[in-house]
């Protein structure tokens, strides 16, 4: 088995030529011998993926050899997955999906009791050992496999419908699911929420022939053209495994996770002084501004679901958010929904009476940008120390929870590793453009001749 697939969060890559079914076998015997073996009970689920159901069947098979019991929940959204870990408390959940990957690639998240994700350092690197050491707890009699999708389903959407009864109004909104989970089961529960839904790209297709399973500006731009077009209060975009939205505002504006958390805080925690929200280190000085105005306490987390969780959990936070469109709800779990989320910002529009685009124009401004550089793996991480020890000799203030961040006097950049692909991210924020762009030079400039040293 490949070492490379196990990343920060979860376990990755092409599938037939770094996951392979036997490797999959062997991951569910592994972790259903972590979290005990014989009379555990885990979720498993899958994305539209064409080499889901094959990863997942081999899966299960690893984990009923330890004598553990499968809930399958079958084809279902991720944050579903969740919810059914927490809410039937389960010892443990795993989903077969690579996310907004690529469609050749594959994978696994693999959660513990509460859905917390197993990543490095939170229990994947004894996963890895127990597959390492071949420690496996095997069980001469097997565990048993039950079939619980229906009901997941329907206690999932009657969770949401009660979170949300009386709280919406009557507002058109375009979703775009992108062939993905959401197709499943998004549009219905929206419109029972009291939503006039209509949708796009909304039937599974692991292939994804209408557009990547990332949803991005440029990917959303038939969403975008269409939301203006038809009068849409706002559109939605999911990933391949609908636990992140991208949303759309009336005038077919992209609106960032991070701006959204800026708007949850301003308008559903202004007079709740003392909660908590929890955002990743690149996201927007925006979110500290709002929060610290409204008296909210804000706790920065490493990016990703199994920190920003942990954090959420730990701190017992309201909101959380990642610039990337991941958004945490204390409501449902602190888990990150998009489904949750398309309800939340419908209840927004709602309790406010305004338009997304105006709620938008009335946080202050920052000017952003968001650059992605290709890295083989085997060298991202030593180019971004490498970096961290560049800006420290330079007697520039350095913040390393995750990747390298540099606080300047008209702004601030962040150079970090992916975890999930070959890649460096670099996001730089200034009060005007002509700011952001002497940042973007400069942070530039250092990155290229710190790979240079690194080949």
């Amino acid at each position: 088995m490949k070492a490379e697939i196990f990343r920060a969060y979860d376990i990755r890559g092409v599938y037939g030529k770094d996951i392979l079914d036997e490797d999959a076998r062997t991951i569910g015997l592994a972790f259903a011998s972590y979290l005990g073996g014989e009379g555990k009970r885990v979720a498993v689920g899958w994305d539209v993926r064409r080499s889901s159901n094959s990863l997942a069947s081999a899966l299960i098979d690893g984990i009923v050899s330890t004598g553990a019991n499968v809930i399958s929940l079958g084809l279902i959204p991720t944050p579903t997955v969740y919810f059914a870990i927490i809410h039937w408390n389960l010892d443990g959940g795993v989903i077969t999906t690579a996310s907004h990957n690529p469609p050749a690639w594959n994978g696994f998240k693999l959660c513990k009791a509460k859905a917390m994700l197993c990543g490095w350092g939170m229990g994947l690197e004894e996963v890895k050992r127990i597959i390492d050491s071949k420690s496996f707890r095997l069980s001469s009699r097997k565990g048993i496999v039950e079939d619980a999708r229906g009901r997941i389903l329907a206690e999932y959407e009657d969770y949401l419908l009660n979170s949300f009864k009386g709280k919406i109004g009557s507002l058109r909104i375009l979703i775009d699911p992108g062939n993905g989970s959401c197709s499943i089961l998004g549009r219905e529960i929206l419109q029972k929420a009291g939503l006039t839904v209509d949708s796009i790209n909304d039937y599974p297709d692991g292939g994804f022939p209408c557009r990547s399973p990332e949803p991005t500006e440029e990917s959303l731009s038939v969403l975008r053209g269409k939301v203006v077009d038809g009068g849409y209060d706002f559109g939605v975009g999911y990933d391949g495994d609908c636990d992140r939205a991208l949303f759309v505002d009336d005038e077919g504006n992209v609106i960032r996770g991070d701006v959204l958390l800026a708007l949850f805080v301003k308008h559903f925690l202004r007079n709740k002084p003392g909660e908590k929200i929890v955002y990743e280190v690149s996201c927007s000085k925006l979110v500290e501004e709002v929060a610290r105005e409204n008296r909210v306490i804000p706790v920065v987390s490493r990016v990703g679901h199994a920190f920003v969780l942990d954090r959420m959990m730990s701190e017992k936070a309201i909101f959380g958010g990642e610039i990337s469109s991941h958004l945490y709800f204390g409501e449902i779990y602190g888990l990150d929904d998009a489904v949750f989320a398309t309800l939340k910002v419908a209840q927004l529009l709602t309790s406010t009476g305004g338009k997304l685009s105006r709620l938008v124009a009335e946080l202050p401004k920052y000017e952003l940008l968001k650059k992605d550089y290709e890295v083989p793996d085997e060298v991202k991480f030593r180019v971004v120390k490498g970096l961290v020890g560049v800006f420290e000799k330079e007697g520039l203030k350095t913040v390393t929870l995750d990747g390298v961040r540099v606080d300047l006097e008209d702004g601030w950049f962040i150079l970090r590793a992916s975890n999930t692909l070959p890649q460096v991210r670099l996001i730089a924020e200034a009060r005007n453009k002509q700011a952001l762009e002497e940042i973007v030079r400069y942070a530039e400039a250092r990155f290229k001749e710190t790979l240079a040293r690194y080949g």
